[in-house]
């Protein structure tokens, strides 16, 4: 809260002008009574056509008409800390800004008006951009090295019309590589059709897969087209595929070899000109060993394989995943939350994460729920996360409760893993090798 008396403006414009944010004040009539040079900068607004005005016509920022934070301060009394906005400057431009705001009393406590600071995020804003565009591959999002390379080979499995299998657990991110691959290929145009074996039992798989005439068994009262007629010059996605009987396997592979189908009751042939990529939380090649799928199904399936490591390998990206979600839910939800608290963080970090990366989104969704302020804290976390996130680790991570301390617990595992080679280090951690100099120099972590 600033006190200030109604004749000391002169004296505030020089304080207030020395300051690198933007700041304004307000009266009860929402007129601008100041303007710093920051404001002038940020707005490209002189301060002379400023004064006067009201702060609406000046910002115009989105939240102005239907969420505007100084007016919320002015009616209950309660700032507003760094809430992010985007206003349109004098050349409409569209920028992005953290603003506060407090209320404005003279020297006897009244209230006589409100203030304003605003921050310019346009080079926070650029370089997430950056950074989300480095560790990005259409909607999947990584910084780990085993997911960056899969980044820069996805490309040229696009390009190819090969079957593609990706193996990897639950939660994983299985169909958003298979959507990857699709949205990068030639076949991007065409339908992407996505199938859970597992959801459906055989008899009804099969005709979901390959579709139904007329008559072909009771309640069949006219053709249906299946998952491959809809998928026509685009791609199908079977997703479980461990789990299909050994008859849906003879059809699937049929569909392989000779690129062609028979819908149930038919009595001739359809061809499919479909792309296959395939997924399984399983491993086909025991399976196959073991007489439990078709190795010549497994062997055309399996041109190209992929292989997601769980999240618990990979927990360099967690905070990555976090600021994704925050900022997706931020939407769903309409509201402004800008980050977990250090100690919220160290539980997420410290946790295994056994259904991955769905588990992961689930649990900040449940946060969204219970947050009514800026920042996620530990009480919002689930109950079920925060004892496991102790007990049940089998190194040392759980006791730490900072961010500094996972850091470097973090650093110090990657060195270890790595036989002290900062460069092998460093490309795990996905960070330069100077900066793991650097931050080894600032932890003050000792290497051999």
């Amino acid at each position: 809260m600033i006190q200030m008396g109604l004749n000391s403006y002169e004296k505030t414009d020089v304080i207030l002008d020395s300051i690198a944010d933007g700041v304004f004040t307000v009266d009860e009539n929402w007129r601008i009574t100041s303007f710093n040079k920051a404001a002038e900068q940020i707005t490209g607004i002189p301060r002379n056509n400023a004064i006067g005005q009201t702060c609406k016509d000046v910002l115009r920022a989105n939240v102005c008409e239907t969420d505007c934070a100084l007016r919320y301060t002015m009616e209950t009394g309660k700032p507003v800390i760094n809430k992010p906005v985007h206003i349109i400057d004098a050349q409409g431009r569209r920028k992005a800004i953290t603003i506060s705001t407090a209320l404005l009393k003279n020297r006897n406590g009244k209230t006589i008006g409100g203030v304003e600071t605003f921050r310019d995020m346009t080079v926070v804003e650029e370089l997430r951009k950056q950074v989300q565009k480095q560790y990005s591959c259409e909607d999947i999002i990584s910084r780990n090295h085993k997911i960056q390379e899969l980044f820069d080979i996805l490309p040229q499995i696009a390009e190819s019309d090969c079957a593609v299998l990706i193996e990897g657990q639950t939660g994983t991110g299985k169909e958003l590589f298979a959507r990857a691959i699709h949205n990068l290929s030639p076949r991007r145009k065409k339908p992407f059709i996505a199938v859970n074996c597992s959801a459906l039992p055989d008899t009804l798989l099969e005709s979901e897969l390959f579709g139904y005439r007329a008559g072909a068994f009771t309640d069949a009262k006219k053709d249906k087209p299946g998952r491959f007629a809809l998928a026509e010059g685009g791609t199908i996605f079977l997703d479980e595929i461990g789990d299909i009987s050994s008859s849906v396997q003879v059809k699937l592979l049929r569909v392989l070899q000779e690129k062609t189908y028979e819908p149930v009751g038919a009595v001739s042939s359809q061809k499919a000109d479909v792309r296959v990529i395939t997924a399984t939380n399983k491993n086909l090649a025991e399976l196959s060993e073991q007489g439990k799928f078709r190795s010549d199904l497994y062997y055309r399936i399996n041109v190209v394989k992929l292989l997601l490591p769980p999240l618990k390998e990979r927990s360099e990206d967690t905070p990555l995943l976090i600021e994704h979600f925050i900022n997706r839910f931020n939407k769903v939800y309409n509201k402004n939350i800008c980050c977990l608290s250090d100690d919220a963080m160290a539980v997420l970090l410290s946790y295994d994460f056994p259904g991955n990366i769905r588990e992961l989104e689930n649990i900040l969704e449940h946060c969204f729920v219970l947050c009514k302020g800026n920042v996620i804290e530990t009480k919002h976390l689930p109950t079920s996360i925060i004892g496991k996130t102790v007990a049940d680790q089998p190194t040392d991570i759980g006791k730490f409760r900072t961010l500094r301390q996972m850091e470097i617990l973090m650093i110090e595992q990657a060195l270890h893993r790595n036989k002290d080679n900062k460069t092998l280090a460093a490309k795990e951690l996905g960070i330069d090798a100077s900066t793991l100099f650097r931050k080894l120099k600032s932890l003050n972590i000792r290497t051999e």
